[in-house]
């Protein structure tokens, strides 16, 4: 039977910290967070890893983390580059942003031939999420359109040292997705939590609503649909520097046109991220502690 592959969007992860050699460990042995991801992979079933990357990061990117996995699991890269675009598109000059998740993952469609985890490379996302990914991805029929997406308890993903955006997730009679609605502001005040929704209102939340974390389960057959809609995208916005074409905005489509259908799947694990740079001890300390309950080794290997 076909393991499922994993596929990391890590294009973006030098201009966020500054240069690869920037990023700082938070595992005692020197870990950094997608060590724990491909870990917990690895254990759940996942097969093999594809790095999503950008080609001016290549070279320090394998050598500082790629080369991290060398005989622990197959390691395959593909790459998001702003020339890389459908049909006939050419890039406009000025563009530099690069453009969006839907792309990043759109440029993994010649490596990833098999059903896919994707994630975020820089948030932890805990072994009950990749283990319930692996369950469903195991043996998905490769045509299917029907997709999976892994969320989290939104108390579970907040920072205590600032406000944090999350895409609130709506669900129907058969616990498949209906709807994310991105929400803004979201953080704890006076032992409440509210935040502010698309249409600038304040919400208040019970900290029990499930949040997309960017944790998805896919089959090769999102390809040609992402290709589809991201001509669309490009027909109507190419002009636009700043736009970018989300993968969340592919699914929506893709729900609300019925080609898909998205199964909700609930992680009980805490979610972390450092979105501020005050989150770094926090998340230090949380892996501590899964790694006293046992949860994980020291040094993270195999």
């Amino acid at each position: 039977m076909v393991k499922p592959t994993l596929l990391v969007l890590a294009a973006g992860m030098g201009s966020r910290y500054g240069g690869l050699k920037q990023i700082d460990p938070v595992g005692p042995s020197g870990e950094f967070i997608i060590d724990y991801s491909v870990f917990d992979a690895k254990r759940a079933g996942f097969g093999k890893v594809v790095f999503i990357i950008r080609k001016d990061i290549e070279k320090d990117f394998k050598e500082q983390i790629g080369s991290r996995y060398e005989g622990i699991i197959p390691v395959e890269y593909a790459y998001q580059d702003l020339d890389d675009l459908p049909g006939d598109f050419s890039r406009p000059a000025e563009r530099a942003k690069p453009w969006g998740t839907g792309h990043a993952v759109w440029a993994a469609r010649n490596v990833v031939k098999e059903p896919f985890a994707a994630i975020n490379a820089d948030d932890f996302y805990g072994r009950n999420g990749f283990a319930l990914l692996a369950d469903w991805l195991t043996g998905k029929d490769l045509n299917s359109t029907d997709f999976t997406m892994c969320g989290f308890t939104l108390e579970k993903t907040l920072s205590e040292h600032g406000t944090v955006s999350r895409g609130i997730c709506t669900r129907d009679n058969d616990s498949r997705l209906s709807d994310v609605e991105e929400h803004t502001a979201i953080g704890r005040t006076d032992g409440k939590i509210g935040g502010v929704n698309g249409k600038g209102d304040a919400v208040e939340f019970n900290g029990e609503e499930i949040v997309s974390m960017n944790m998805w389960g896919f089959t090769p057959a999102l390809f040609p649909h992402l290709e589809r809609l991201f001509t669309e995208f490009l027909t109507e916005r190419i002009e636009e520097e700043k736009s970018e074409f989300y993968l969340p905005f592919a699914i929506d489509e893709l729900i609300k046109s019925n080609i898909s259908r998205v199964d909700v799947l609930h992680s009980k694990d805490n979610w972390f991220g450092v979105t501020y740079k005050e989150d770094k001890p926090r998340v230090m300390a949380s892996l501590a502690k899964l790694i006293e309950a046992g949860h994980y080794p020291t040094p993270l290997k195999g």
